[in-house]
């Protein structure tokens, strides 16, 4: 039997005992990013995102904002990417990129497509799931290119795409809005689409908002998702470089290397997003479409080396004994994060849209984030509470099935 065969035949459900333990703590923290980011959405229209902080918010709300759009919104959705990127090699890696890997990473991204557009309907429009799924078959296009070449093209794509809302954004900004006024009836009509769409998540009912839902995914994050899916195959080309050079498997032996990268890129991030924050951190939606698109575009040159140098933080504290401990306990919540995932929409909207509690409008943004550490930390008591028991979190094991087609072995052996 040759290499290539052994590696198809071989080629199923990773086992517990296989996986990065460093990957599946990244991937903890970054769903307490995702969650802190993501709240926001539930209790405030989605035709307003890219428009900053929120000008209601005063007091210690607009601290809590603000601590969020500068630390925490675009770099986490960043870190997740490079985590995606990362198990995309390491499935590779067990498949040998044969037949049966590429038709097995077919079906995961085209049944992750299919839960995304469900979550986009169902519980919340802002899903991403869909668009790491068309990324993803992107990256399975590209096939097994030269790791170097992999580096180079995933920072370029990212790069060009940031640059360009760069230039755009400043080209946009010198024009006085008068000389665009077809711009101005644009934002009264999306203002308008806005303000109906937050009375039918505040007041209807399932049906009605689920209506609403469907729309925004259709009209306004499908058309997103033109910029979101090239940069998330870029930066999944970033994290498939990364466990291709060997930095994840051995986090010990590169500590002076991820100590370098921290030193590198979290001051170069800060620089990117504090010129994003002179622009404006709130902005009048698209009558300011110059100054919203040129601090997007920062923002977008500092989330990339701003999520780096997390995780970079991340590798480095697992290799201190006490802090790996504390660390570890998110572990569990990664090796369910799609099942979490999906939970905190399910919770948020219940907790804010009309059918549930009705919370739209009424909870502040520090105490949405007082919420989400709360609701966070009971994920993780579930999680490790859950994977004592089982070996895949609920949606985990769904996944599996449906990728491999065939059912793997759900609880643990006594």
């Amino acid at each position: 039997m040759t290499p290539d065969a052994g590696a198809q035949a071989a080629f199923q459900p990773i086992a517990v005992a296989q996986r990065i333990h460093a990957l599946d703590v990244v991937r903890g923290f970054a769903l307490l990013g995702i969650f802190l980011m993501n709240i926001e959405w539930f209790t405030r229209p989605v035709q307003a995102m890219g428009s900053g902080i929120d000008p209601s918010a005063t007091g210690v709300d607009h601290a809590a904002a603000w601590l969020v759009y500068v630390f925490v919104q675009g770099k986490f959705w960043v870190l997740f990417s490079l985590l995606f990127g990362m198990g995309f090699a390491v499935m590779a890696s067990r498949g040998g990129h044969g037949p049966g890997f590429r038709q097995a990473y077919l079906r995961r991204c085209l049944w992750l497509g299919v839960f995304g557009v469900l979550h986009g309907v169902l519980l919340w429009s802002g899903d991403i799931l869909h668009a790491y799924a068309v990324a993803g078959l992107l990256l399975l296009a590209f096939g097994e290119i030269g790791n170097r070449a992999r580096l180079w093209l995933g920072l370029g794509l990212y790069l060009a795409l940031a640059g360009l809302f760069v230039f755009g954004g400043g080209l946009l900004s010198l024009v006085p809005l008068e000389a665009m006024p077809e711009l101005a009836a644009t934002a009264d009509a999306s203002d308008a689409r806005a303000a109906a769409s937050a009375q039918v998540y505040a007041h209807g009912d399932y049906g009605q908002v689920t209506r609403q839902r469907a729309l925004d995914f259709g009209m306004i994050v499908l058309q997103g998702s033109m910029m979101v899916v090239p940069m998330a195959l870029g930066v999944f080309m970033l994290g498939a470089w990364l466990v291709r050079s060997g930095r994840m498997h051995d986090i010990v032996a590169q500590r002076g290397w991820f100590a370098r990268l921290a030193a590198w890129t979290i001051p170069l991030g800060l620089a990117f997003v504090a010129l994003a924050t002179r622009v404006g951190t709130g902005f009048d939606g698209m009558r300011e479409m110059g100054p919203v698109m040129l601090a997007g575009g920062l923002m977008f040159l500092g989330s990339l080396p701003l999520a780096l140098g997390y995780l970079s933080l991340l590798m480095l504290g697992l290799g201190v004994p006490g802090l790996s401990r504390v660390l570890s306990w998110l572990a569990p919540a990664g090796r369910m994060a799609l099942t979490n995932y999906l939970l905190q929409s399910l919770v948020a909207s219940t907790l804010f849209y009309g059918y549930g509690f009705a919370l739209w409008g009424q909870v502040g943004r520090a105490g949405q984030v007082l919420l989400v550490f709360a609701l966070f930390a009971a994920q993780v008591v579930a999680s490790r509470w859950w994977l004592a028991r089982y070996r895949f979190g609920p949606m985990e094991w769904l996944w599996r099935w449906l990728t491999y087609r065939q059912r793997p072995p759900m609880r643990l052996a006594a």
